[in-house]
């Protein structure tokens, strides 16, 4: 079998891009904070499977729970950086994309005492107006960046991209763009989050297992913690579209992954 790589966006639900024109980080102390026994439930569905994982952990969260990231760490997962404040990298300039990302780097790797080497961008924000966010990961001593998603997205994407890893020889970097499903002359986002929750769990393995066997290549999912807990705060005020992509089937989520980990294979990015 094909190992895939598994990785988790440990944010909590406030963070989210979904969420940034209602909710202003200098709030986030304010809101009831569920990322650790979310996280947790995450750790033990895949201890259990004896499976590994990479988590991109944001920096305002791993300041606050350093012994998440110490067990997350101990448990052979790797530690991978999403960014201090959860801020889209286009939205910063270069120099307060550098400060944020260093920042966080220093924290995760001052609790776990082992180098962090692989960067997700928050939102996969690193478009074609920020690929000047990649030398600045090279000039950090990134080894590898997932934050490309090759599609044709309202936030994100870069369409036409490649849809599999890829040596970025300028910056010495490794690329490990979002999965995308080639059905005929279209890319259909399935990786993780919102979509492993939109379509119905058959579609996402039959995809999966098309890039598998077919194509014989690894596909990367991606979950968030606060995407196994249907009974998390609403935040009544975001628009439709945001709470819709936000709410919309979360009492399915950790069945469907269970499932996901039994059907296949997994590990993370960079093993150690």
């Amino acid at each position: 079998m094909i190992t895939n790589y598994l990785t988790i966006d440990v944010e909590d639900y406030f963070q989210v891009s979904a969420f940034e024109n209602v909710i202003s980080p200098d709030t986030w102390d304010r809101f009831e904070c569920g990322v650790e026994q979310n996280t947790d439930r995450i750790l033990k569905l895949l201890s259990a499977r004896k499976t590994r994982a990479t988590f991109f952990i944001t920096g305002w969260i791993a300041e606050r729970y350093p012994d998440l990231v110490t067990r997350i760490h101990e448990q052979g997962h790797e530690i991978g950086c999403h960014s201090y404040w959860h801020r889209k990298v286009y939205d910063l300039s270069p120099d307060q994309f550098r400060d944020d990302t260093k920042k966080a780097k220093e924290i995760l790797e001052d609790i776990i005492f082992y180098p962090v080497s692989g960067y997700r961008a928050p939102s996969y924000s690193v478009t074609s107006k920020s690929l000047w966010a990649l030398d600045i990961l090279s000039e950090l001593g990134f080894k590898y960046d997932s934050s490309i998603f090759p599609v044709h997205h309202d936030i994100y994407g870069i369409p036409g991209s490649p849809r599999y890893e890829y040596f970025l020889e300028e910056q010495g970097l490794w690329e490990y763009p979002i999965t995308t499903f080639q059905l005929l002359s279209f890319r259909l986002p399935v990786a993780g989050g919102g979509y492993f929750r939109i379509f119905p769990y058959w579609f996402t393995r039959y995809a999966f297992r098309s890039i598998n066997k077919k194509e014989k290549c690894p596909f990367i999912f991606y979950i968030h913690p606060w995407e196994l807990n249907p009974d998390q705060p609403r935040i009544q005020n975001a628009g439709w579209k945001s709470r819709f992509r936000h709410y919309h089937n979360l009492n399915k989520t950790e069945l469907r992954l269970t499932q996901l980990l039994s059907d296949f294979q997994f590990g993370p990015i960079n093993g150690r």
